[in-house]
């Protein structure tokens, strides 16, 4: 069963790449990029391109985006012609081609407005119940793609499954104050008690959307770190998260200072990924309390995975004082 994988070149799809690739399966990468994971170099916006690049496809996981770090170098025009007017031609060929499965990369940052509580309100707990309310053109393009995955299986019943993931990329945050105060691991390792995932644990979420999506026909999945706190814990959490998370784990306050780390003082949302748990069976592995084995262990948190993929940058050019541009 042939499986296409589009941002082959990227980190998840390189993850993607490697994991299926490893497995034995036919896959076949694409990207506007050549890499040793793309199998044909082109614009999903070429429905030709596409087209050709989807026969004999019966699985898609569609992972080629403008992200994030994109909104300061591209136009909207652009955000437009990849995450829109590609998933919709990606949508057209899968269904022409009779593709069984269509999984669709989105993100948390779609919900955008959302996840940010007024000051002193709670921390937000973000499930799949929230509302999206895009800040940018990449949430807003993301929203637009999802919007189209739904149409197509409610109009064409082909079945999609669409996976908001949380931050999975190693490269430094882009706020110079989380720069000033944290080092790279230790701000990741903050970051997946609430919003961030091991890509390791994303590559599997899809790989089990792929082989759920028949069954479930459609649905929005938040794919991130499974959260060791509960909705009882938001108001703590916006007042001091470093005590509520040593209530939770008591060793992490030694753990910690034997690496020179800090806990992050407050946390302002949370990820609830129960749903993707429940309706995908997937299981993810890489969350705070395996940082705490590893540091105890002298081990590195990230999956050997993380590893592989490593650091790419989203930008041909580098930028002064900042891993990207933000706008």
């Amino acid at each position: 069963m042939s499986i296409l994988v589009t941002g082959s070149a990227g980190h998840l799809g390189e993850g993607l790449m490697r994991r299926l690739r490893a497995q034995g399966r036919d896959v076949r990468g694409v990207d506007i990029k050549p890499s040793a994971f793309t199998d044909a170099v082109g614009s999903i916006a070429d429905p030709d391109f596409v087209a050709a690049a989807m026969r004999g496809v019966r699985q898609v996981i569609h992972a080629a985006t403008l992200h994030k770090p994109h909104v300061a170098t591209h136009s909207y025009r652009q955000f437009v012609d990849t995450n829109v007017a590609g998933t919709l031609a990606l949508l057209e060929a899968a269904l022409a081609e009779r593709v069984e499965a269509f999984v669709f990369t989105s993100t948390t940052s779609a919900f955008g407005a959302a996840l940010s509580p007024a000051p002193g309100e709670p921390a937000a707990w973000i499930d799949e119940d929230v509302a999206p309310v895009p800040k940018n053109i990449y949430g807003t393009t993301k929203i637009a793609a999802e919007g189209l995955c739904e149409l197509f299986h409610r109009k064409h019943r082909l079945p999609v499954l669409v996976l908001r993931t949380s931050r999975f990329f190693p490269e430094d945050d882009d706020d110079a104050a989380v720069r000033s105060v944290y080092s790279p691991a230790n701000a990741q390792a903050n970051e997946l008690l609430y919003r961030r995932a091991d890509i390791d644990d994303v590559v599997q979420a899809h790989l089990c959307a792929i082989e759920r999506a028949p069954a479930l026909g459609f649905g929005r999945y938040i794919v991130s770190a499974t959260t060791p706190f509960s909705r009882a814990d938001r108001a703590e959490l916006r007042r001091d998260a470093a005590a509520a998370v040593e209530r939770l784990f008591p060793h992490c306050r030694d753990l910690y200072a034997a690496q020179g780390w800090r806990l992050f003082p407050e946390l302002d949302r949370i990820y609830d990924n129960a749903r993707a748990r429940r309706d995908l069976g997937w299981a993810p592995r890489y969350g705070f309390g395996h940082v705490l084995d590893c540091l105890r262990e002298g081990r590195d948190f990230r999956s050997g995975l993380a590893r592989e993929v490593g650091v790419k940058g989203y930008h041909a050019q580098r930028f002064e004082d900042m891993p990207y541009p933000v706008m």
